[in-house]
C-alpha cells in the first residue's frame, strides 16, 4: 500500500506541473504534434523497463494483447487528447483543465461496473467535496460557458477515464510499465496517421472551415529548438513516461477510484505552482476550491492509510 501511495505522489507531481511547464513553450509547437512527441518519447523511455518486466514475468505479447493495447492507445491517447485540444477552441483552457480533472467521478462508477470495485461512503463524500470545489473554481455563475466546449471536454474526460479503468485490467497480468509503454506506442501511431491525414487538402480545408486551423497541415518535426527542448523532454519523459507509468503502477496496489484522485490534485496544486513560477494571481474562489478539493482527496486517501496500518497491528 505504501508503494501505491508513493506512485500516486509521483504521478501527482508530474501531472500537476504539465500545464505550468507548457506555458514556457506556449505557441511554439502544435498541440497535436506535441501529443505525438510526448507519447512516442514516453514509449521509447519506458521500452527497456517494459521488456525487462515481460522477461521477469515470463510473458509475451500475443495477438489478443496487442489488439487490447491498440484499443487502449486509441481510447486514451488518439481520441481523448485531440478532443481535449479541440475543446480549447470553444472554451477557456482553465475550464477544460478543471473539468478534465473531474475524471475520478467517471472512474469511480466505471470501476464499479467494469471491475467490480466497491463504492464506499468515503468515496461519495470525497467526490461531493471535489466536484463542489471544481464548481467553485470554474464559477459558472460568473461566466458564460460554451456548451460545445463543455461537451467535448467531458467526452475527452470520459474516454480518458475508460483508458485508466481498462488499463487496470491488464496491470495485474503485465505490470504498469508494460501497459503504459505499449498503449503509448499504438496511441502515437494512430496520432501520426491522423497528422498525415491533415495534410490532405480536403481534410485541411474542412478543419479550416470549422475555425480549427491548428488541426490543418499539422507538422511533425518543425517548431523544436534547443531552447524549448528541455521543456519538451520534461513533458515527454517526465509527465508522459514517468507520470503515466506511476499512474498504472499505483493501480497494482490501489483501486482505480483512489489512483484517479491524482487528477483532483491538479486544479488544487497547479494554481500554486503557476503562482510560484509565473506569478499568476490566486483568486479567492480558486483558493476556496483548492481547500475543498484537498479536503475531498484526503477523505478518500487517509482512511485507506489508517486501515492499512490497523491491518498490520
Amino acid at each position: 500500500m505504501k508503494k501505491g501511495y508513493l506512485y500516486i505522489a509521483v504521478a501527482v507531481v508530474m501531472f500537476t506541473s504539465f500545464e505550468v511547464v507548457l506555458k514556457f513553450i506556449a505557441g511554439q509547437i502544435n498541440s497535436v504534434q506535441l501529443t505525438l512527441c510526448r507519447f512516442f518519447v514516453g514509449f521509447l523511455f519506458l521500452l527497456p523497463v517494459a521488456l525487462s518486466t515481460l522477461k521477469k514475468r515470463g510473458k509475451q505479447l500475443d495477438q489478443k494483447s496487442i489488439c487490447f493495447f491498440a484499443l487502449l492507445g486509441l481510447t486514451g491517447i488518439a481520441l481523448s487528447m485531440p478532443i481535449l485540444h479541440m475543446a480549447v477552441n470553444y472554451t477557456d483552457s482553465s475550464v477544460t483543465a478543471v473539468l478534465f480533472s473531474c475524471n475520478p467521478v467517471f472512474v469511480t462508477f466505471l470501476a464499479f461496473f467494469l471491475l467490480g470495485e466497491p463504492i464506499k461512503p468515503r468515496n461519495i463524500a470525497a467526490l461531493a467535496l471535489e466536484v463542489a470545489g471544481t464548481v467553485v473554481i470554474i464559477s459558472p455563475w460568473n461566466t458564460t460557458l460554451n456548451m460545445t466546449g463543455v461537451f467535448l471536454t467531458l467526452l475527452s474526460t470520459l474516454l480518458f477515464s475508460l483508458y485508466g479503468v481498462m488499463g487496470k485490467r491488464k496491470c495485474a497480468e503485465f505490470g504498469g510499465a508494460v501497459v503504459t509503454c505499449f498503449s503509448f506506442l499504438f496511441g502515437s501511431l494512430i496520432v501520426l496517421v491522423f497528422i498525415l491525414l491533415t495534410h490532405i487538402p480536403a481534410v485541411a480545408q474542412w478543419f479550416q472551415s470549422l475555425g480549427m486551423e491548428n488541426f490543418a497541415n499539422i507538422p511533425v518535426f518543425s517548431g523544436y529548438t534547443w531552447a524549448n527542448l528541455p521543456y519538451v523532454l520534461f513533458v515527454s519523459v517526465g509527465v508522459a513516461g514517468i507520470g503515466f507509468c506511476c499512474y498504472f503502477l499505483a493501480m497494482e496496489y490501489q483501486p482505480a477510484s483512489v489512483v484517479s484522485l491524482v487528477y483532483f490534485f491538479k486544479p488544487a496544486l497547479s494554481p500554486i505552482l503557476a503562482w510560484w513560477l509565473h506569478g499568476e494571481v490566486i483568486a479567492p474562489n480558486m483558493l476556496a476550491g483548492v481547500v475543498m478539493i484537498v479536503a475531498g482527496s484526503l477523505c478518500s486517501i487517509v482512511p485507506g492509510i489508517l486501515e492499512a496500518r490497523r491491518g498490520k497491528t
